[in-house]
């Protein structure tokens, strides 16, 4: 018990430091799908594509690439797969990024914002890619909406946050993947803690992430 008053108490700590940044990066977030180009959504969603078991810095430098290098949008899988330099799996996930630019594609330009914003519910919005997209599972479709803004209230059940929510008590330690309910159950528990200790949950997510890793990112 006293173990978990003192990570409270650090994570407190942790929050007053970086509580203004993440204010900045939330705000940046929310001006995404309202300002960004339809080239720039669509970079968060291959973003996502690329980050399960692979570093998020390496996602991020790949994607670069692929916009800086033009194969996002017209390059082919074998294209797309050089510059996926450092990311795990990298031949699959080349084409679960082609299948996903034929999919948000109309008359050959990428239209991911209408799609993206008929839902009025993002927990819909959630369902949809994760039934949709190859490759986008729950915490990838989390990390999607809440990296343009939509899903603030939405758990991002990455290893770095799976380990501190094991940490703090609130669920046992996890292996393998989770299932939709399992998902579910333990993204209720976090967003009933963020309530309890009053940090927004997406707030906590960035917090625990800087924990982990010293940055806020992505």
């Amino acid at each position: 018990m006293e173990e978990r008053i003192w990570a409270h108490e650090e994570i407190y700590k942790i929050y007053e430091k970086i509580k203004g940044e993440i204010t900045l990066r939330l705000n940046e977030f929310k001006l995404s799908l309202k300002d960004g180009s339809e080239e720039r959504i669509f970079s968060e969603l291959v973003f996502c594509i690329l980050t399960p078991q692979s570093k998020a810095r390496l996602c991020w430098a790949a994607v670069e690439n692929l916009v800086n290098k033009k194969p996002l949008l017209r390059g082919n899988k074998n294209q797309i797969t050089k510059e996926l330099n450092g990311v795990r799996f990298k031949y699959k996930k080349a084409e679960y990024i082609v299948k996903a630019r034929k999919q948000f594609s109309v008359d050959g330009k990428i239209a991911i914002k209408s799609l993206i914003g008929q839902f009025n519910d993002v927990c819909d919005a959630r369902e949809w890619l994760v039934k949709n997209v190859k490759g986008i599972g729950y915490k990838e479709a989390s990390h999607f909406l809440r990296n343009i803004g939509l899903g603030e209230n939405l758990a991002i059940l990455d290893r770095h946050i799976l380990k501190n929510l094991n940490s703090l008590g609130l669920i046992d330690k996890i292996s393998g993947a989770l299932l939709r309910e399992r998902y579910f159950e333990i993204e209720k528990k976090m967003r009933e803690f963020a309530e309890k200790i009053n940090i927004p949950m997406s707030h906590l997510d960035l917090v625990l992430w800087y924990k982990e890793t010293g940055e806020i990112f992505k």
